[in-house]
């Protein structure tokens, strides 16, 4: 328990020092709930170019994450703690006739160090170091110029190119560890008509939280032989389909170099509704289509209930014969410029990644409180692809570090939020609990889908002073057992486990 006691004697310290100086003017940023943030001062507008230098914004943090993972059975597997403290400093320029810059440097450093044999085992905490740089040179630190880009804004129309953040439904920055995820390419948005966003966005590299370059948005391994490790240089995100490999990229004879196009577009031009499309293409591989739609209905005694639902088609490319329906990629096997597919393991198409996920949810809302129900199911076909750090079931049905977008999966979420501080309870408190039961298909757990399990998930929030808070995170997973392993005579559970999450921001 040594993570969970440095971690209580940081939020300790954090909170004798600085609780005295608390006062109520909002920080330069603030950040929600999923750590996502939020610009309360932007640089303005500046006649000449020198003052758009010298009136320019720096932001600062800094922050530590702290994490323990308890395995009910390690099989296969390891227990493992992690902490990482580091920070980091942003700057914008003011722009100058419309004509922008921003670039943040981040940092982080890893405490408690993996030995190299045990990288492999690293779960939720592997995102305060690179294990790519860990095994190959024995650093435990990352320090990552992780967005630089140009901007230029006309009337109500948004240009950027370069390194940045991009949030959208399959893309986000997912800013939870120590560094965020971010893209390179190009981004162009427009609200020039009333009520509606249109987006769109072309990217040519990716760069995951735990790396310290930025890579292909979706092969699988760098492909580089003299790298013991070279999956952890390419796309390795928890959800990638290792089937979209180098290897079998070059054995199908495609490119293994890839872009992301993002297309979407958000209205509210119909009183209390709210309509969302996106589009999302790797060329030549998948892409896909999802609509949503969210209705606010205002009920009796400050109460409003908004029915929402979301519908994806995902759309093969090529990308089906290359790795497989499966995200593990074990569905082929490539032999020279031949492949096999298996369709013995739950997947009848397997080599097709054509399949669609359905959502419906319930959200209650009034003043400090949040309660909902959802639903989700994905089609029995192939299992949906999205490497992004944006989640098909966000928002509806998924549980803190759970994927439950496999092939023939129905999940069922209930949830209540609470803000204290908003009550007037306790300042600056807020809380979130989460129930959900996944059901997964057991025909398909020879290919690494997971048994059917419970989940508990739990955050609670406190705002200790201004720019500064700490936020506790706990997942309890109860799952079955591995039914397609259990005529081997080895412990069946590999699913069972206890995640605890600790962290402090502090934003200047």
């Amino acid at each position: 328990m040594k993570l969970v006691k440095i971690s209580a004697i940081a939020a300790v310290a954090c909170l004798l020092a600085t609780s005295a100086n608390a006062d109520d003017t909002k920080a330069k940023r603030d950040l929600k709930n999923n750590m996502m943030e939020v610009y309360n001062e932007l640089p303005s507008s500046v006649d000449s170019l020198s003052d758009a230098f010298t009136k320019g914004v720096f932001y600062g943090r800094l922050r530590m994450n702290a994490f323990k993972w308890d395995w009910k059975n390690e099989n296969g597997t390891k227990d493992n703690d992690q902490i990482g403290v580091g920070g980091s400093l942003l700057y914008k320029s003011a722009p100058y006739m419309g004509l922008s810059t921003t670039a943040g440097l981040y940092y982080s450093q890893n405490l408690l160090h993996v030995d190299s044999a045990d990288l492999t085992y690293a779960k939720a905490g592997k995102d305060t170091f690179s294990r790519h740089d860990a095994f190959n040179t024995g650093n435990y630190s990352m320090a990552v110029l992780a967005q630089a880009y140009l901007q230029y804004d006309i009337s109500k129309t948004t240009a950027k190119g370069g390194r940045q953040i991009f949030e959208s439904f399959l893309t986000k920055s997912n800013d939870t560890k120590m560094i965020p995820n971010t893209f390179e390419g190009f981004v162009l948005e427009t609200k020039e008509l009333p009520k509606t966003t249109i987006r769109g966005a072309y990217f040519y590299a990716q760069k995951l939280r735990d790396h310290t370059t930025f890579h292909d948005v979706i092969t699988f391994n760098s492909g580089d032989s003299t790298d013991a490790k070279a999956s952890w240089n390419g796309n390795d995100d928890s959800a990638v389909h290792k089937g979209l490999s180098f290897a079998n990229f070059e054995s199908a004879g495609k490119d293994v170099h890839h872009k992301l196009i993002i297309a979407d577009i958000s209205n509210k031009s119909i009183e209390n509704l709210k309509i969302d499309v996106t589009y999302a293409a790797v060329p030549d591989v998948l892409s896909s289509i999802t609509g949503e739609l969210n209705y606010k209905i205002a009920l009796p005694g400050d109460y409003s209930l908004t029915p929402g639902i979301r519908y994806m088609q995902q759309m093969d490319n090529g990308g089906g014969k290359v790795g497989g329906a499966n995200l593990g990629g074990g569905l082929v096997t490539w032999s020279g410029s031949t492949a096999t597919y298996d369709n013995t393991t739950g997947y009848d198409t397997p080599d097709s990644l054509n399949s669609s996920l359905g959502m419906a949810r319930l959200v209650l809302d009034k003043g400090p409180l949040k309660a909902q129900i959802a639903y989700s199911a994905v089609a029995d076909k192939a299992d949906i692809v999205a490497p992004w750090r944006g989640f098909p079931t966000g928002g509806y049905t998924r549980a803190m570090a759970q994927y439950n977008w496999y092939a023939n999966t129905k999940s069922y979420d209930a949830e209540v939020a609470y803000d204290f501080g908003k009550a007037n309870i306790i300042p600056g408190f807020s809380a979130m609990i989460r129930y959900v039961m996944q059901d997964f298909d057991d025909k398909k757990q020879a290919e690494g889908v997971q048994a059917d399990s419970n989940i508990v998930h739990m955050d609670f929030r406190q705002k200790i002073a201004k720019g500064l808070d700490a936020k506790l995170r706990v997942g309890l997973v109860s799952a079955k057992d591995r039914s397609s392993i259990a005529s081997s005579g080895a412990n069946t559970d590999k699913d069972s486990y206890n995640e605890y999450r600790f962290e402090i921001n502090y934003l200047f």
